[in-house]
């Protein structure tokens, strides 16, 4: 007995008693916020432990897991996606056990919080960057000493800022998408982005940055997702981190930055084109190409050097371009983001993420409510329901749009099938909201279809655009050669499939 009690009394002294946690959209995502937070602990870094979830994990379950490490005090991060799981998780905390401090952050609380149900479960809310604010609440909390419901962060010397890179494991380097910033903050003032409300960039010290990145490289690191909004907004800091990479480049490197689409100069160029096809990509926002709707949210764009800048990395290098359209901004309707889908269309980025207009808290954005007859999804993510321009069923029609587009055209997967729908009319925007509408009619369904099911579907509708079927089966081939899944041959598929087979081995 006396044995059990010392190694009760033992596990008890080491089970920490700050628990920092978020749940993530899935496990492949590194919360880099937590990183922060435990990195800048200090004296109570021993005390503290980073416990990650997903938002597929049961409310339950985590409840479990955490009240198990018997903590006096977690810190939850809350963001769009893990909102309402979060509220789930701390309702449980507080009905099993009410004495545990909650302290909650994020973006999701920072702005418009008040009459938010986590808000109102949570002991402490801190709004802001809670980088070092997080550790002397905690402090506060273990001694006893009275702490206000919410303790608005002021924004921190980012200099004093304890790097994080070190609490990625060797696990997360292995299997999860390391995300990093070498910045924060925007520049720019585009209404419907949080970066919008803070219109300055604020640099980490660049030569320890670097001593971080050297580090992740030693230690097996091979993805590195840049964070930061404007990574090209200093050709001096962005050429540096480029060269860095390229100085020390190994097969199997994959870098991720979000760009300004009108700034890339010819020092920054030299470089690009250096690096290996695909092993780049530019998050570049495009958001409409729109001069009226760009006024109205602010948002300055020279289109005639993004053009030139797409036109350029497309020809000089092997970087994949993401892009981004949204659907329902101001001033925009059907027909003129149509043509900013074509325009885009005409760049030939390698993806174009289609998104629906969301009402961030905080963002200049709600100013347009009214005039524009705008409703929103009163639950994440505050998703745009209806306007003057884009009423409920175009709304819904245009989500489904966009749904289908990640699946047939951002995947990658029916290149040829694709080009093809896309060459029977002049406009790519509407022979593939013809295709679009035609699932919905056809399967009223918008998830869980089969590889089967999608070549099935493609075929038969460029059948029906009469399209020679002969046609249509080589072009589905040359697309199931390339990304399919022979387990899974279409039937329609089998003998082009296998006739293609027979060339290659002979």
């Amino acid at each position: 007995m006396a044995f059990l009690a010392r190694a009760l009394w033992l596990r008890a002294m080491s089970a920490p008693a700050i628990l920092i946690c978020t749940l993530n959209a899935r496990f492949s995502h590194a919360a880099l916020g937590l990183r922060y937070l435990m990195a800048n602990m200090g004296d109570l870094t021993s005390q503290a432990a980073i416990r990650e979830f997903t938002i597929n994990d049961q409310a339950a379950h985590i409840a479990e897991r955490l009240l198990a490490e018997s903590p006096r005090i977690i810190g939850f991060g809350i963001y769009i996606w893990n909102l309402n799981e979060t509220l789930s998780v701390i309702g449980l905390l507080k009905a099993i056990a009410p004495d545990i401090k909650i302290v909650i952050g994020g973006p999701e609380v920072t702005h418009d919080y008040e009459h938010e149900a986590v808000v109102a479960l949570a002991d402490v809310l801190i709004t802001g960057e809670a980088d070092l604010t997080f550790a002397t609440v905690c402090a506060d909390l273990l001694a006893g000493k009275p702490v206000d419901k919410v303790v608005a962060s002021p924004k921190p010397d980012i200099a004093a800022i304890k790097s994080p890179y070190h609490l990625y494991s060797d696990t997360d380097l292995a299997n999860r998408i390391i995300y990093m910033e070498a910045s924060r903050g925007c520049p720019f003032t585009c209404e419907f982005c949080l970066s919008s409300i803070e219109n300055s960039v604020r640099a980490f010290p660049l030569e320890a940055f670097l001593l971080d990145m050297e580090d992740l490289l030693k230690r097996g690191c091979t993805t590195f997702k840049f964070v930061d909004r404007t990574f090209n907004l200093s050709p001096k800091t962005a050429s540096t981190i480029l060269l860095f990479f390229l100085d020390r480049w190994r097969d199997g490197l994959f870098l991720h930055f979000e760009m300004v689409p009108d700034r890339l100069p010819d020092v920054v160029k030299s470089l690009i084109e250096k690096f290996p096809a695909g092993a780049v990509q530019f998050e570049i926002g495009i958001q409409s190409f729109t001069p009226e709707v760009g006024a109205l949210i602010s948002r300055r764009m020279d289109r005639g050097r993004t053009e030139a800048n797409f036109k350029w990395l497309r020809s000089n290098t092997g970087v994949h371009i993401h892009a981004d359209l949204i659907i329902g901004l101001p001033g925009e309707t059907v027909a003129t983001f149509a043509e900013s889908y074509d325009a885009l269309s005409l760049l030939d980025p390698q993806e174009i993420q289609v998104g629906i207009l969301k009402l961030l808290k905080g963002t200049p954005l709600i100013r347009h409510r009214e005039p524009f007859a705008m409703r929103f999804n009163p639950q994440p993510p505050y998703d745009l329901l209806a306007s003057r321009d884009f009423d409920f069923p175009t709304m819904q029609r245009l989500k489904r749009f966009a749904r289908y587009h990640e699946m047939y055209v951002n995947s990658g997967k029916f290149r040829h099938g694709i080009a093809r729908l896309i060459a029977t009319q002049a406009s790519p925007f509407f022979a593939l909201l013809g295709f679009t509408d035609w699932l919905w009619t056809t399967t009223h369904q918008e998830h869980a279809f089969s590889q089967v099911r999608q070549y099935e579907l493609i075929f038969t509708y460029l059948c029906q655009l009469e399209v020679p079927r002969e046609e249509v089966t080589d072009l589905l081939a040359q697309d199931f050669l390339v990304n399919g899944t022979r387990k899974y041959l279409p039937e329609i598929l089998r003998p082009a499939v296998e006739a293609a087979h027979g060339r290659t081995r002979t």
